[in-house]
């Protein structure tokens, strides 16, 4: 089957949902080797902590590696996140979703947080595809998305293309995903609000030898978090990780882990329901590639390693093709 490449000239906007990890940075450096032009692309990244003080899953790395990114192709970045983030939303008793909020050309705006609707969580969320019990996904991440575009006048009466970097290889769930579609915001049939938003996954069909090429003709280098042995890079506690990651954290972070084992305790359930995150990371082993060096730089808030380096030179960091435990 012919791969589907939209003509970019018919978009007003290209917005890349843009997490820093390998496969949303291919799918921007393929917008570019496919002639998109720079001046319509927009990046924004989801903060699943939020930016209340909450620092439970990010890495604290991503912020400053995400905007340098940017910085280096020329791109604006806008960040969003839900108040109070995964731990507010998780931690959520006899009460309302939160607010979103997302930063525009024009500023901060934010929206939602008024239904009067409550609901009680008080677990983490499901390590299954089902995005209505692995509400991290759903809520953290596009529903946000959905909340910015929905409440941006900047985006009626234009054609907007929105992309995100899933991969067929990655799971069988994913395997079935459509590679272009209208978006979950499209209203191109509306008479009043007339909103065109396609979706596209431009990388759906790739394998990770792919991904990872594209990343080395560019010379970008990659997440930190990859140069320490980590296949994926999203949430540095990702529900998904695996017995050796949760080792590596416990290494290096035993606070941050700890803490997911307190509310383990508190809701009387475990992450992975059959063991403890603190007990998974007794049966695995930290990674080798994840020295104190490694370790203290994605645990850092600055980034201080160049962002782009000549291909010739560029290496592939240790945690590719290795453990990526993402989404089923």
């Amino acid at each position: 089957m012919a791969e589907t490449i939209p003509s970019f000239a018919d978009y007003d906007h290209i917005i890349v949902a843009m997490s820093t990890g390998k496969d949303s940075l291919a799918c921007h450096l393929k917008l570019i080797e496919d002639g998109a032009d720079p001046a319509k692309i927009e990046w924004w990244h989801h903060d699943v902590d939020g930016q209340e003080g909450s620092s439970l899953m990010d890495w604290p790395i991503t912020r400053d590696y995400g905007a340098k990114l940017a910085d280096a192709f020329g791109i604006p970045l806008y960040f969003s996140w839900k108040e109070g983030g995964f731990e507010r939303e998780m931690c959520r008793d006899g009460a309302p979703t939160a607010r979103n909020h997302f930063e525009t050309p024009s500023g901060l705006k934010s929206a939602g947080g008024n239904s009067h609707k409550t609901g009680t969580r008080r677990k983490f969320p499901q390590c299954s595809a089902d995005l209505s019990v692995r509400w991290c996904s759903a809520y953290l991440k596009i529903d946000v998305a959905s909340t910015a575009i929905n409440n941006q006048e900047r985006f009626l009466g234009k054609r907007t293309l929105f992309v995100t970097g899933e991969r067929a290889q990655e799971s069988a769930a994913r395997a079935r995903y459509k590679t272009f579609e209208p978006h979950r915001t499209d209203l191109r049939h509306s008479p009043r609000r007339y909103r065109h938003v396609d979706h596209w996954r431009p990388i759906h069909a790739w394998s990770e030898e792919q991904v990872w090429d594209i990343i080395r003709r560019h010379g970008v280098n990659p997440h930190p978090a990859y140069h320490a042995g980590f296949g994926r890079v999203s949430c540095m506690n990702c529900i998904f990780m695996s017995h050796n990651q949760a080792a590596t954290i416990q290494a290096h972070a035993p606070d941050r882990i700890g803490k997911l084992a307190n509310y383990e305790k508190e809701f009387g359930c475990t992450i992975h329901r059959t063991l403890g995150v603190l007990e998974r990371a007794a049966k695995g082993t930290p990674y080798e590639a994840a020295t104190s060096e490694a370790m203290k730089r994605c645990l850092g808030e600055e980034y201080d390693l160049p962002i782009l380096v000549d291909p010739k030179n560029w290496i592939i960091p240790a945690g590719a093709f290795g453990e990526s435990c993402g989404p089923t």
